[in-house]
Parts: structure tokens; C-alpha cells; sequence
């Protein structure tokens, strides 16, 4: 087997490690969410249980996301084409994207638990 042919073999090895781990972390993380939902939602009857598991949600998509991103890279790395180029621009746009606002949703979240918490007197556990 020549170079060439054994670094693209390996390529598509990493490549497909890469996808599945983004895959199984977004899975997990959604199994997780789904999980948590069903017990707060039993334990509590109240919608801010929830803003928690969202936020937790977010991140493991957002890992998810990074983890298919460096695949996609990955996989235009060995003799990319123009064609290949352009698709990963695009798909790394997307994603991005999808990260820029997932981030900007978890950080609004956390401010808001932040207020919350202050207005419960939650925010400066020491003595007062």
C-alpha cells in the first residue's frame, strides 16, 4: 500500500472517530436532558426547573457541534478539492453559527438564573 492511499485510509479512520464521538455526545446529552426533564418535571411543577437542563443540553450541543466541525476539517485536510473547500466553508459557517447562538442562549440563561438567584438571596449564601 503506497503513503498516499495508507494516510487516506487513515483519514477516513479519524474522520469516522471524530463524527461518532460529536454523534454519541449530542445523543447522551439529549438521553440526559430527556432524562432530567422527566424527573424534574415529577419532582417539581414549576418551568424553571427546566432553564438548568437546557443550559446543559446546550453545552453537550455545542461539544457535539465542535467534535463534527473538526471532522468535517479533517476530512478536507488530505488533497482537498475546491468542491470540498467550498462545502466545508459552508458547513463551518452553519456551525458556527449554530455555536455563536447556542453560546449567546446558554450565557442569557446563566444571567437569568444569576438574577433569580439574587432575588431569592440565594446569589451571597454567607452570613448577611
Amino acid at each position: 500500500m503506497r503513503l498516499d492511499e495508507l494516510l487516506r485510509h487513515g483519514d477516513l479512520v479519524v474522520v469516522g472517530v471524530v463524527e461518532t464521538l460529536g454523534a454519541a455526545t449530542i445523543v447522551v446529552g439529549a438521553l440526559w436532558a430527556a432524562l432530567r426533564c422527566v424527573v424534574e418535571g415529577l419532582r417539581h411543577r414549576s418551568a424553571a426547573v427546566f432553564t438548568p437542563v437546557r443550559l446543559s443540553l446546550g453545552r453537550f450541543l455545542t461539544l457535539g457541534l465542535e467534535f463534527q466541525l473538526a471532522a468535517d476539517i479533517l476530512r478536507t485536510a488530505v488533497s482537498p478539492t475546491f468542491a470540498q473547500l467550498g462545502q466545508l466553508a459552508a458547513i463551518a459557517t452553519i456551525r458556527t453559527a449554530l455555536n455563536v447562538v447556542l453560546r449567546r442562549e446558554i450565557s442569557q440563561e446563566r444571567r437569568q438564573l444569576g438574577a433569580g438567584a439574587e432575588a431569592d438571596g440565594r446569589a451571597h449564601p454567607g452570613p448577611r
